[in-house]
């Protein structure tokens, strides 16, 4: 886990969600302004949960077999992973706080 969003494709996504307790995958593509203004928060959210959670960004343009199989239809989608399962989503541009609620309750 380091203090950068990790970057996750379709070949290394389910050993990402697999070998970590909770992981944090921003669903996002270069083309999305929200996707963009919601950037400088995913890396401070990075930054913050070192050692805690694992960030991780995926490019949905580039990697669209994982967005399918978890019918991301909209973005930024984030979605928080524990012990290899989906426990929770956030759909759209979301404040950090409420990011942050999201994962302390996954903590």
């Amino acid at each position: 886990m380091g203090s950068k969003p990790f970057h996750v494709t379709d070949a290394n996504f389910d050993e990402t969600v697999k070998n970590n307790k909770v992981v944090l995958v921003d669903f996002w593509a270069g083309w999305c302004g929200p996707c963009r203004a919601l950037a400088p928060t995913i890396e401070e959210l990075a930054r913050e949960y070192t050692g805690k959670v694992l960030v991780g960004k995926l490019d949905v343009d580039e990697n669209p077999k994982a967005a399918e199989c978890f019918q991301v239809f909209s973005i930024p989608t984030l979605i928080v992973f524990k012990n290899g399962c989906e426990v929770d989503r956030l759909v759209g541009l979301c404040p950090k706080n409420k990011i942050q609620g999201i994962l302390q309750k996954h903590l």
